[in-house]
């Protein structure tokens, strides 16, 4: 009963919820195990950590998005997962899931991509046996395309309201100053999440999703673990007695028509900022946000 309880729990939760649920856990399983059976504090990390060795991440390719849920402390957790629980309730009163599984993955790659880059371009800034842990690329790609969808928008921080644009300019130019001064690795990775975020948003605005073809080719490697020797069921379509259209047909009417409110609220708060919602629109984007 009480695996159900937790199962049903974690069903309720949303996407960037799911995320830190799942931090936690690895934190407490990679801290706990090693413990109580003795063995050495990185015996479960080194084979998820992203080395910074070409030859090694051949041998260890899956570290590229991996290393994304490990941490090295309690504060290097609780300060990545404290930024995707706030920043990930403005994106998902916008968005849908995929699509902050778009934005929060691939700055964890392409964070990743600029750590191991930057570590044999300038190998000097580095330690010899540097390696990358921690979700800090995918949360700075999630808060950086805020900051660039909605630059505008102000949010509260401490005693005082803020604009997005100035808290993703604070971010980015901590990252360039403590650049050569320590973690270069770390701080290289936040640059490439920003830069992901920052080119995601600033397409999507013109129209483009920069995403879809990753969505595809996730939903792909989904499809390779499903029974692929099964016959589809056979799909049973209802006639609508007063219009005669299909009940598939009405439904997918629906789904556009939804969609089509949803862009257009978004249009107003690119041209206008959130705050020019009126408080039902503010409500059909929350719910919106929570159906998906």
């Amino acid at each position: 009963m009480a695996q159900l309880d937790i199962k049903y729990q974690f069903s309720r939760l949303n996407i960037a919820e799911k995320l830190i649920a799942i931090n936690v856990f690895v934190f407490i399983v990679n801290a706990l195990v090693p413990f109580l059976l003795g063995l050495s504090s990185n015996s479960i990390v080194q084979w998820f950590e992203l080395p910074n060795n070409l030859v090694d991440i051949v041998f260890q390719p899956w570290s590229i998005v991996t290393y994304s849920f490990f941490h090295g402390g309690f504060g290097h957790l609780f300060w990545n997962m404290l930024l995707i629980y706030f920043v990930g309730r403005i994106f998902l009163n916008l968005f849908d899931t995929r699509r902050f599984l778009n934005v929060y993955i691939l700055g964890v790659i392409l964070g990743g991509l600029f750590f191991v880059l930057g570590y044999n371009i300038f190998p000097a800034f580095f330690n010899t046996n540097a390696y990358l842990i921690g979700a800090s690329a995918g949360a700075s790609a999630v808060l950086i395309f805020v900051c660039t969808y909605l630059p505008n928008q102000e949010v509260r921080v401490i005693f005082f309201n803020v604009k997005l644009w100035i808290i993703g300019a604070v971010v980015v130019l901590s990252d360039l100053i403590q650049l050569p001064l320590s973690n270069s690795g770390g701080h290289l990775a936040h640059l490439g999440g920003a830069f992901l975020g920052y080119l995601y948003a600033s397409q999507l605005v013109k129209g483009h999703d920069i995403g879809s073809g990753f969505s595809k080719f996730i939903d792909g490697v989904a499809n390779l673990f499903k029974g692929s020797g099964k016959k589809a069921p056979m799909k049973t379509v209802y006639k609508n007695k007063q219009t005669g259209k299909s009940a598939s047909t009405t439904k997918d009417y629906d789904k556009k028509t939804h969609q089509k409110k949803i862009d257009a609220i978004l249009d107003k708060i690119s041209k206008s900022g959130y705050e020019s919602l009126t408080k039902s629109e503010k409500d059909f984007l929350f719910k919106a946000g929570n159906e998906n």
